[in-house]
């Protein structure tokens, strides 16, 4: 029997959000990491601003309001404090034609490092490389001056791990996942004397069928998750210079697995549809923590984030934001840091997590971007 311990790598510390989705875990939760280093220094709030190419994330309705083309890439090394030598690298790209709109398309790779299989003495029979990748296009459309709708299709491949495990062979996982999304942008309005905008969002993504790695092994879902929120931009001084945006981002994991049997410490469960799933995981649901079974509220299932951007000029931005999860829906909270540079048809925006709690895997995470903006 070959052992394999990438599996539990990913299921353990891969806290993108609330992965243990209900009973055990969503698959590919690679997915939900936020790509790029603007929305992440604003405490991963991006559904109503979409404004540049990583919209193919955040709401690809936001596309619709874009005449440009551009190119953007982000790096980050993963869960830094386990030196596991994790990265995380996501190039995404728009193209405007005219009189049909913007297409944008991305890759999104995630890379688990090199692993050892061994039978059951512990002794090495070789090695193999565990990754993630995705990729996919999307296109928004404007329904009015202020209204677009936007929808993306991803392909996705999931190589985790080789051998087999209890006689059954491990192969490699793959799905695809529709996106579907709308973003409504007011005309400008004065307030104070000073002309404001407000933005509201939504973005259901990553619909689709589940991913399998064994023969007989259940399916486990896609991290399907729905998103909306808000986004308010005053000028500070009446002309243009100084400009400040106040974002506030929720969002659900919409997946939602079902125990096999009464007993709440058994491990065997099955998948519910997808379309089941969106319209079964409003309620409450219980869940084995590893200690006792808890039951999570739909309040304590909802994930905030809070950001603050301040530009000037559109040459220098400065940003911060806040992001919380309920300890029982995945206990993720911290504090996020961000700038970013602008010149010419250049773009390089920084971003800083700050976790709250002790020894959190995603404590110093630093992600970096750079872009190229096709006028």
């Amino acid at each position: 029997m070959r052992k394999i311990f990438i599996t539990l790598l990913v299921a353990a510390f891969i806290p993108f959000g609330a992965i243990q989705a209900q009973v055990g875990i969503t698959a590919v939760p690679f997915l939900q990491i936020e790509p790029d280093s603007r929305a992440a220094g604003m405490g991963n709030t991006g559904v109503a601003i979409a404004d540049n190419a990583s919209a193919i994330f955040w709401n690809p309705a936001g596309l619709a309001f874009q005449n440009q083309s551009q190119i953007s890439l982000t790096h980050a090394n993963w869960l830094p404090a386990f030196n596991a030598d994790l990265f995380y690298d996501y190039l995404v790209g728009t193209y405007y034609i005219e009189g049909v709109g913007t297409i944008g398309g991305h890759i999104t790779f995630l890379n688990l490092g090199e692993q050892t299989r061994t039978d059951e003495t512990g002794l090495e029979l070789g090695r193999f490389n565990s990754f993630e990748i995705s990729a996919g296009l999307s296109y928004g459309f404007s329904i009015t001056d202020n209204f677009a709708v936007g929808t993306g299709l991803r392909y996705i491949y999931s190589s985790l791990a080789d051998g087999s495990v209890s006689g059954q062979s491990i192969n490699p996982g793959s799905s695809i996942a529709v996106d579907l999304a709308a973003l409504y942008k007011s005309n400008p309005f004065t307030v104070a004397n000073r002309q404001a905008n407000f933005n509201a969002g939504i973005n259901l993504s990553n619909i689709g069928p589940g991913i399998q790695y064994t023969d007989n092994a259940q399916k486990d879902p896609l991290p399907t998750v729905l998103r909306a929120g808000w986004a308010y931009t005053m000028d500070l001084d009446g002309n243009g210079l100084n400009r400040l945006t106040f974002a506030n981002d929720i969002s659900k994991i919409m997946a939602r697995n079902e125990r096999i049997g009464s007993d709440p410490n058994s491990a065997e469960y099955e998948t519910m549809g997808v379309f089941e799933a969106l319209f079964n995981s409003w309620g409450s649901y219980d869940r084995f923590n590893g200690v006792e079974t808890v039951s999570v509220s739909l309040a304590q299932q909802l994930m905030f984030g809070f950001g603050l951007e301040y530009w000037y000029d559109n040459l220098f931005a400065l940003r911060t934001g806040y992001y919380f999860e309920h300890p029982e829906n995945g206990n993720r909270e911290f504090i996020t840091l961000g700038a970013g540079l602008r010149y010419n048809i250049f773009g390089v925006d920084f971003s800083y997590l700050y976790a709250l709690e002790d020894d959190h895997p995603l404590a110093n995470t630093i992600r970096l971007s750079v872009l190229i903006n096709f006028r």
